[in-house]
Order: C-alpha cells, then structure tokens, then sequence
C-alpha cells in the first residue's frame, strides 16, 4: 500500500461513505498509529480514516494536539452517536481544508459507543471541544465536511478559498501526481472490499 498522507478536498475519498470494519488486524494498528503521527504533524486534534483515503470507519482524536501527551489518544472504530443534547455553535477547521475555518452548529453534548483498537466496546459522554470534535470526524465518515454544516450564508465567503483547492487538486491530476477521480474510486472500492 502507498505511503498514507493526507488528503485536500476534493480527493474523492473525503465524500465516500465508510464502511464497518469487521475485524482488528495488525495493519489496521500500523495505520492507525500512522494516522496519529500525521494529525500531530499538521497538529490536529482529530483524524478520520477517509482523510488519508481508506474507506474505514474509523477516527483518531488527542484533544491536546500533543504526542506526548499519549494519555489523550482515543481510536473510535465504529462510532455512533446515541444520544444527543443541546445545540451549540463553534468555529471549526479540517486539516483537509487547511487554513479554512467557519462557525458549525452541533449538539452541545453527545453519547457515543464504539470500539477501541482491543475490540473492546466503549461508551462515552462528551460536551465542549471533545463533543465537536466527535461530531466533526464522525461526519467525514459519512463523506460530509464541515463547510456542507455551515449556514449558507457564511458557506458563500469560503466558496473562493474551497475553489482554490478544487483547481489546485485538479492541476495535481493532470500533472499525474494523483490519478483520476474514477481511478481513486476504484481504489476506495478495492480497499473496502479487502476489509471482507
């Protein structure tokens, strides 16, 4: 498998609807440890699977931003929300807009049950800056991203910095730093199949 990085919008990945995975492998730990180390170098708080294009239902989250600050790791597989109280408003970025930031309505407060990298099932109950975070990585699961959130008319101010990204990605394709849009998705369609 190539080398995980990234990916900026619109990489076909950041719109695929993730599948569930079914069972915790030695690679799916490789890439999750993966995931954590490229969050902290573009010094994230959360990572979701589709950003570095692997249609997996899967985020990772460290609250501090921090490596060595272990303790905060959390690895979600399978997330879902329970229960949810509360609305409140934030702003929001996404390392696969970078430098694009907008205010994002959530629920103030959320349950959420998933497994951790033991297949252990948990459940937790988050508010503030956790919650959000939950909410946000849990949506790029389901190929949304923070903009398709926001309230049109503040959506419209960053329709120019989204578009700067749309032809930069198109240039790299044309330049055949990346492949095709169809041949992405056929790789998405490889990947997930592969999970069984």
């Amino acid at each position: 498998m190539a080398a995980l990085e990234i990916v900026n919008y619109p990489h076909p990945a950041l719109r695929w609807k993730s599948k569930l995975i079914k069972s915790i492998s030695p690679e799916l730990r490789d890439t999750v440890k993966t995931m954590f180390e490229l969050m902290y170098e573009a010094r994230g708080i959360g990572l979701a699977a589709n950003q570095v294009a692997l249609p997996y239902r899967l985020f990772v989250i460290n609250l501090t931003s921090d490596p060595n600050e272990s303790e905060e790791e959390f690895v979600f597989i399978n997330p879902e929300i329970t229960k949810r109280k509360g609305t409140t408003e934030g702003e929001e970025g996404c390392l696969s807009l970078p430098q694009v930031y907008g205010d994002v309505k959530r629920s103030e407060e959320i349950t959420v049950e998933a497994y951790d990298l033991d297949g252990q099932l948990f459940e937790i109950t988050l508010d503030d800056l956790a919650a959000r975070a939950v909410q946000h990585e849990l949506d790029h699961l389901d190929g949304i991203m923070f903009p398709d959130r926001m309230v049109d008319t503040k959506r419209v101010e960053l329709d120019a910095l989204i578009a700067d990204f749309e032809s930069e990605f198109r240039h790299k394709q044309k330049s055949g730093e990346y492949p095709s849009d169809e041949e992405i998705r056929k790789q998405l369609q490889q990947l997930e199949e592969a999970l069984g």
